[in-house]
């Protein structure tokens, strides 16, 4: 099987200029919307169409999450406030996802197979891969998920895996 056979079609993506908010905006809606499922992340890409990265729902955890509760080695409870985290939030909302997306990113073709997608998944530690035309396009993702239940089907002998 191949990538193109699993993965879910790309239907829409960020620029870097978009805020936080409007990422959360497509995810939300994504959710709430007709598919089983939603994505957890959304492919950024630049004017020309190409893929420069992807945002995550940790990439938007990160966005609300103070630099300096990092260098934090005692309790959090002396450096955060009620409150904190509903400040924190709307803040990020209005910041560009340039800043926060994943930049360095794995892809797959079309045409590699589950196989690659698989390898290429353990060795970045990724969960889920852009998958490209021969152009260089993006035209879907590829989730560990998906694989796991390709898997499953095969392990417990059914046609296909049920997709959550």
């Amino acid at each position: 099987m191949k990538a193109k056979n699993l993965m879910i079609p790309v239907k829409k993506c960020l620029t870097p200029d978009n805020t936080i908010k409007d990422a959360v905006n497509i995810l939300q809606a994504d959710r709430n919307g007709e598919e089983k499922r939603g994505s957890d992340v959304l492919p950024v890409l630049d004017q020309a169409g190409a893929i420069i990265g992807i945002l995550s729902v940790h990439d938007i955890l990160k966005a609300v999450h103070p630099f300096y509760l990092s260098m934090a080695e005692t309790n959090l409870g002396n450096f955060t406030w009620d409150g904190m985290m509903e400040s924190l939030a709307k803040q990020a909302g209005n910041k560009t996802i340039g800043a926060f997306m994943t930049k360095d990113v794995a892809t797959v073709q079309e045409d590699d197979s589950l196989m690659e997608c698989i390898d290429l998944m353990i060795k970045k530690n990724v969960h889920q891969l852009p998958v490209l035309e021969e152009g260089g396009k993006i035209t879907g993702m590829i989730y560990g998920k998906d694989i796991f239940y390709n898997i499953t089907a095969i392990m417990l002998n059914k046609e296909t895996a049920e997709k959550p």
